[in-house]
């Protein structure tokens, strides 16, 4: 069933076949309508204004999903809300959103762009683990907490932007990156939790400041 299909069973209030921009707009949480199906494509998403928030799981598994546009109002995209969405290629996350929960966008595998907005203070533990396609990401000044394996196993990861907003890297949260050659760790961080950057093979630079008081065990094992 596709996208348009799913709309018009769950929300078309007068039965005419069709959902109206009215209709999109007065939906307030999807939940799980869209969970599993094989949609390919949802631009029209955009139109659900009374939406604050992407429900969790509320596109998990749809594998089959290449594009999606996201709502310019909402503020928090829920737990696995894109787990396994294998072909997803780009997502722009909306200024308005301040926090991405955990698995987020867990193995979205073909996932080589994502655009963060500037207001996200929060990315939940493994929001991006996975996306092994994934090539570049720059993380928004707004961000303090850079989470458990928040990238962990983004194979094709070559660099990324930490700003001075950081204060902690958690747990394991670029293991894995085996293609990350150089990072440069802000100011702002006092502590480098447990393998935060183990098996980032290629690693070659790393530059750590004066501000860090605690580097955690195996926070840089098998960096060759």
């Amino acid at each position: 069933m596709n996208a348009k299909a799913l709309c018009t069973l769950h929300w078309d209030e007068n039965d005419d076949g069709e959902l109206s921009y009215k209709e999109a707009a007065a939906v307030t949480d999807i939940g799980s309508a869209f969970k599993g199906h094989s949609i390919i494509a949802f631009t029209e998403l955009k139109h659900f204004t009374g939406l604050t928030s992407i429900a969790n799981n509320a596109f998990e598994g749809c594998a089959n999903l290449v594009k999606i546009t996201l709502p310019e109002q909402i503020t928090i995209i829920g737990e696995s809300a894109f787990n396994n969405c294998s072909y997803l290629q780009k997502i722009t996350i909306p200024n308005s959103v301040t926090s991405i929960k955990s698995q987020a966008f867990y193995n979205c595998s073909s996932l080589t762009s994502v655009t963060i907005g500037n207001s996200v203070t929060y990315m939940g533990s493994s929001s991006f683990s996975g996306c092994s396609s994934l090539t570049s990401v720059t993380i928004p000044n707004s961000v303090t907490k850079i989470d458990s394996q928040a990238f962990y196993n983004c194979k094709s990861l070559t660099s990324v932007t930490i700003p001075n907003s950081v204060t902690d890297i958690r747990s394991g949260a670029f293991s894995g990156c085996s293609s990350l050659t150089s990072v440069t760790i802000p100011n702002s961080v006092t502590h480098i939790y447990d393998a935060a950057f183990s098996g980032c093979s290629s690693l070659k630079s790393v530059t750590i400041p004066n501000s860090v008081t605690r580097i955690n065990g195996s926070t840089f094992d098998y960096c060759i």
